[in-house]
């Protein structure tokens, strides 16, 4: 059974803001965390509570946190890894 997957107003902002060729990536990852919120390469950061990383190519990130009870994913930000963490 697959994650309903929650994205919100910052990370709507983020995404329409992105180059396009970002975007059809990011597009691509956010599907497949529907289907595996913890893919191969997620990381779970440390000090942030629930909030988990996943890289889009080499330069961009999403930021998303993990509702197994719910069975939602909910996408918080999709930034450069310049300023996802901050």
């Amino acid at each position: 059974m697959d994650y309903a997957l929650v994205l919100t107003a910052r990370a709507e902002k983020d995404l329409a803001d992105l180059p396009r060729e970002v975007l059809m990536r990011a597009d691509g990852v956010i599907i497949a965390l529907a289907q595996s919120p913890r893919p191969h390469g997620a990381k779970k950061l440390r000090d942030a509570g629930e909030v988990w990383s996943v890289r889009v190519g080499r330069e961009y990130r999403i930021l998303y946190s993990i509702d197994d009870t719910a069975r939602q994913v909910t996408i918080a930000r999709v930034r450069h890894r310049r300023d996802a963490y901050r």
